[in-house]
């Protein structure tokens, strides 16, 4: 099954970036991705515009310079080896302003985008502040880094997590969804999947995505072979599983943002699927992550 919200690596560059995906090339409204590849002593600049942005090292570190009209902010990005070495620390830009990227040793980064109306001042977040959550057991195990989460950092729109799974096991299910706005019980928003695929022996890995029609919205439908660079588009339906091939670790960059006027993430299970949940506590969690650098 072929779909034009699955970005196999490559299809979504644009400019200086592997990935590109803006509203406009989404078809949508909020949430925007770009990942950004410096060579060593590269430097990148880009304009925040309409949208709020948080920059994240997916490998190596950075000087991120934040300009406006009210003056001008210096962080440094220490950064992380890879995405499965443990939490990157990360840097806030907010709307309309400028932001500056220089690594002396070059790297890759994520900029995690969310058209707001509210302006924020930038901030740095430290990595050992990142709260990291082991969600489900068994072969659904697997980890979350919930550096911008509602409720852990403040942004007026955004939110962007990232999750681990182990090689073999399910992630995001049971398949939930967030596409209507029902106060107390469900967020609409749109969502953006960034995937990574860990090698085996130097073989590249590979992993499966699903996104089925929940009778909402445009009726999304997606079966996809995900490999390291791919994306995948959800601005409705039910999502997950994600599944790791075995042997070959998951890593993904959730990054969501909607029209709600408060920024929350409330999710509705699938109605066939939800039982899995009582499943958990009779199982253990995954020793692989136990064990895995947070």
């Amino acid at each position: 099954m072929t779909s034009a919200h699955h970005l196999p690596a490559g299809k979504a560059a644009s400019g200086p970036y592997a990935v590109d995906v803006t509203p406009e090339s989404a078809g949508w409204d909020h949430s925007s991705l770009r990942v950004l590849e410096l060579a060593p002593g590269g430097t990148h600049l880009f304009t925040a515009g309409d949208s709020e942005w948080i920059v994240t090292s997916l490998s190596g570190g950075c000087a991120v310079t934040v300009g406006d009209d009210f003056g001008r902010d210096e962080f440094e990005l220490r950064g992380r080896a890879s995405v499965f070495s443990g939490a990157s620390d990360f840097v806030y830009v907010p709307r309309d302003a400028t932001a500056t990227l220089t690594s002396a040793d070059g790297g890759r980064f994520a900029l995690t985008g969310a058209r707001c109306s509210r302006r924020l001042p930038a901030r740095h977040g430290p990595a050992e502040s990142v709260p990291v959550e082991l969600r489900g057991t068994g072969n659904c195990s697997r980890m979350v880094r919930n550096f911008g989460a509602a409720g852990v950092f403040e942004c007026d729109k955004l939110i962007a997590v990232e999750v681990i799974t182990p090689g073999g096991n399910w992630s995001s299910y049971p398949p939930h969804k967030h596409d209507e706005n029902r106060p107390g019980e469900e967020s609409e928003l749109e969502e953006i999947y960034y995937f990574e695929i860990a090698d085996h022996e130097g073989t590249p890995g590979l992993g499966y995505q699903r996104v089925s029609p929940s009778g909402h919205g445009s009726g999304t439908d997606v079966l996809a072979e995900v490999r390291g660079g791919d994306v995948v588009l959800i601005p409705d339906g039910w999502h997950g599983p994600s599944i790791a091939a075995p042997g070959h670790d998951m890593y993904y960059l959730n990054v969501m943002a909607g029209p709600g006027e408060d920024r929350a993430w409330l999710i509705c299970d699938h109605p066939d699927h939800a039982w899995i949940r009582d499943t958990w506590p009779s199982q253990p969690v995954d020793p692989r992550l136990t064990r895995t650098t947070q």
